[in-house]
């Protein structure tokens, strides 16, 4: 879910697939775009499908909306062994109990409700499937229940990781505030620049990155930077501005249609400096 007021982040490294196409992005990693393009999911949905070189079976990640026809395009390239879930929007998660019945896979998730047929998933954990190890980061901020996937296995020569909403692969994400939070964000954040450098990132949209540590420590200069912007805004408007009254200050030369989706970083960010 992207913020609408921000460029895109440089390291952008290859153009984004078709629809319809499952596209190699790195020997462990394919992935496949739903058609659901919008201002908050830019392009669409990036589901990965996963498998070391030579497995037959995969492990898929976000499975995306209940979009019949995005889901059997997707079971076309199975069998599918475990399907796993970044967080709970419905443009990642809502096909999931779908698919699952489609292709006869379990549901995993960081949200017990998500769940289905197995359990919970839990920081550090390691989901070992079709030949690859796939290590569980909790990665809070955008939502609550937002995880990453560090992805290893045979033939891997870049390390890997799977960010969901947490990183894009152009412009930055949402806060979907109240469920997520700037702090944990931040510190979400702080994680992902500790990973090594040149880990590639394969975002939830958007195409994939080059190095996670430069981009999370962009966004952080981002989030900062937007911080200052808020607290200007404070500055005219008094302590106790409305999100809204903010929104119209800062988000002043984004689309009107594009606000809404700007007030729940915006009453992330208030909560931040009030707290």
């Amino acid at each position: 879910m992207t913020d609408p007021h921000q460029p895109s982040p440089p390291l952008a490294v290859v153009e984004h697939p078709a629809y319809g196409v499952l596209r190699e992005v790195t020997p462990l990693a394919s992935v496949l775009l739903a058609e659901n393009p919008s201002p908050m999911t830019l392009e669409g949905t990036n589901t990965w499908v996963l498998r070391a070189p030579g497995a037959e079976e995969c492990v898929v990640v976000d499975p995306g909306e209940d979009d019949e026809e995005h889901l059997r395009r997707i079971a076309g390239h199975g069998p599918v062994t475990q399907v796993l879930l970044t967080h709970h929007h419905h443009d990642h998660a809502g096909g999931a109990r779908r698919f699952a019945d489609m292709v006869g896979a379990p549901v995993r998730a960081l949200d017990p409700s998500l769940v289905l047929g197995s359990e919970a998933l839990a920081h550090g954990d390691v989901v070992a499937a079709a030949g690859l190890e796939i290590r569980v980061l909790a990665t809070p901020g955008h939502t609550a229940d937002s995880i990453s996937f560090v992805l290893d296995g045979p033939g891997n020569t870049t390390p890997t990781v799977l960010t969901g909403d947490t990183i894009l692969g152009r412009g930055t994400t949402v806060i979907a505030h109240p469920d997520g939070s700037l702090g944990p964000y931040l510190a979400s954040l702080r994680l992902l620049t500790e990973l090594p450098a040149g880990t590639a990132v394969l975002p939830g949209h958007g195409p994939e990155l080059a190095d996670a540590p430069a981009v999370a420590t962009a966004y952080l200069a981002h989030r900062e930077e937007r911080l200052d912007q808020v607290r200007a805004a404070l500055g005219r408007l008094g302590p106790d501005a409305t999100p809204r009254q903010v929104v119209e200050i800062v988000y002043a030369d984004v689309d009107q249609v594009l606000w809404p989706a700007a007030e729940w970083s915006v009453r992330a960010q208030l909560d931040y400096l009030r707290g």
